[in-house]
């Protein structure tokens, strides 16, 4: 169990400023949303939304922005004080992790397997039944968590944190039509290569490149359940929500968001400063910033394309519209 003062806990989190108000003496126990906070509780507000809680809520620190303070302060109660409370609490969430779940006891866990020519760096962790192959690289202080696999060739960089049964670098859907009906398969020659304080969900799959690699740059997170087809290339600081899916060889730039369960055709680019909506299907490019959500019914490919057409001119069919309607009733007086 933790007990530590909140004056501890601001002098270990000074890297990231926070200025205390309030009794630096008082202690904490436990982290705790602020509506299930206790009187050994720290917790934080970054939306002013929850402020009528600040009254009724025990919890013994919080973590607000300046134009909060006044409305937090209160006898038996420390403040520590940040322009982003959400982003301190988050690096306050790692220091607290390390001081209360120890790093797991082996570099290699006996049940892994790992390919003599694999690269793994002495400070990385491989965990139980991970499989890393031949020529696999996997950089400092970087986790593959239980049941990774880390296929032939390719990379993970530093800082990354991979969760459960997440496979990077299994073959992409590659396969040509033959005479006759049938398929025959177009090998996979590219590899994965994962940048720096990457973190991929529990059973994300990330396929190898079909001949150039599939790229995924620092930074980026991806959550649960997510599929990164052949040859996609994804910038710095991409997010993506669980049960989204990338097809081959789109390019997704820095920062781009994606959320939950939203699909992006291949051959597509999202340009930086794009957030799409949660289960949008995204059939093409896009070229200009902003926000983007849609869905449409299925149909016949034909008719789709038409009713998709007519569609994306409905804003101005109804201009035409009031338009007309206006003529008609001045016509009618």
């Amino acid at each position: 169990m933790v007990d530590v003062s909140v004056q501890e806990i601001v002098e270990a989190m000074q890297a990231h400023g926070g200025e205390l108000h309030g009794d630096g003496s008082i202690r904490v126990a436990r982290i705790a949303a602020l509506e299930h906070a206790t009187a050994d509780s720290i917790s934080f507000l970054s939306n002013p939304r929850f402020a009528d809680l600040l009254d009724s809520t025990p919890v013994a620190c919080l973590i607000v922005a300046p134009a909060m303070l006044d409305a937090a302060s209160k006898p038996g109660r420390a403040c520590i004080v940040t322009d982003n409370p959400y982003a301190w609490y988050a690096h306050f969430t790692q220091w607290w992790k390390r001081r209360t779940r120890p790093a797991p006891e082996h570099h290699i866990h006996p049940s892994a397997v790992v390919h003599p020519e694999a690269e793994v760096h002495e400070t990385a962790i491989i965990g139980p039944l991970c499989v890393v192959e031949r020529g696999a690289r996997v950089g400092a202080h970087s986790w593959l968590k239980s049941r990774v696999q880390l296929s032939e060739g390719c990379s993970v960089g530093e800082r990354c944190i991979i969760h459960p049964g997440a496979v990077i670098g299994a073959d992409g859907f590659g396969f040509a039509l033959v005479k006759g009906g049938g398929w025959t398969k177009i090998e996979q020659l590219g590899a994965v290569r994962i940048g720096n304080d990457v973190e991929i969900g529990a059973n994300t799959c990330v396929d190898r490149g079909a001949i150039d690699d599939t790229v995924i740059e620092d930074g980026v997170k991806l959550d649960n359940l997510i599929q990164i087809a052949h040859n996609v290339h994804l910038g710095r600081n991409v997010a993506m929500a669980a049960n989204a899916g990338i097809a081959g060889s789109t390019t997704v730039e820095e920062g781009v968001t994606i959320g939950g369960a939203a699909n992006i055709m291949g051959h597509s680019r999202l340009v930086k400063g794009v957030n799409v909506s949660a289960t949008t299907f995204v059939s093409r490019s896009i070229l200009k910033p902003g926000t983007y959500s849609g869905h449409f019914p299925f149909d016949d490919n034909a008719s789709w394309e038409k009713n998709a057409a007519v569609v994306r001119q409905l804003s101005k069919l109804r201009e035409r519209v009031r338009s007309l309607e206006r003529q008609l009733s001045e016509q009618q007086q």
